[in-house]
Parts: structure tokens; C-alpha cells; sequence
């Protein structure tokens, strides 16, 4: 009896389901104001929390906790100098998670 041909790399992956960071990178687009917020950082913009605030019309508690949550998806990246911390698009990161999404959308559907 044949016996079936093992999974390649991206049917596992398939199968498995997306990883935990394309899973936070999903839930990061998933907020229109988080979606604002992205385009912030269009053409390499580094941005403070309070000048995020400011641009978005949100409060800086908001702001901070928006750009957490970007920063967990990979769609942005911080650097701290002195007290402030800056944001900016994590190319990267964001490139990482859409390889794995297209794969397992390939796979998949």
C-alpha cells in the first residue's frame, strides 16, 4: 500500500496554523486607529508617542498603548533616547509576517 508523501514545509505550516507573530501582526492591522497610525510612519517618519497622539487626535495613554501593540505585531519598532521613545516602521518585521501569511494562504486556499 503507498504510503502518503510528508507534508513540505508549507502545508506544515498550513497545518500548524500562522505562527504567534503573524498572529500579532493580523491583530495589529486589525484597529482602524492602528491602521492611522501606520501611515504615520510612510517614508521612514520617527515619531514620539506625544507627536503620535497629537497627529491621531488621541490621548498619549492611547497612543502608547496603540504603538505596544504595533511594536508586538512587528509594524513598528522603538528606540529610547533619554526619556523619549521613538517609533518607526519595522520593514522587516512586517515583511517576515506576510511571507508566512501568503504561504499559508497559498497552501491553504
Amino acid at each position: 500500500m503507498d504510503q502518503p508523501t510528508p507534508p513540505t514545509d508549507a502545508r506544515t505550516a498550513a497545518v500548524a496554523g500562522l505562527g504567534p507573530d503573524t498572529q500579532e501582526f493580523l491583530k495589529a492591522l486589525g484597529s482602524p486607529t492602528r491602521q492611522r497610525i501606520m501611515m504615520l510612519f510612510a517614508q521612514g517618519a520617527e515619531l514620539s508617542v506625544g507627536q503620535v497622539a497629537e497627529h491621531v487626535s488621541i490621548s498619549q495613554a492611547t497612543a502608547s498603548q496603540q504603538l505596544t501593540l504595533l511594536r508586538r505585531g512587528r509594524v513598528v519598532t522603538s528606540r529610547r533616547e533619554g526619556k523619549t521613545v521613538y517609533y518607526r516602521a519595522d520593514r522587516d518585521g512586517a515583511l517576515a509576517a506576510l511571507a508566512e501569511l501568503q504561504s499559508y494562504l497559498t497552501t491553504c486556499c
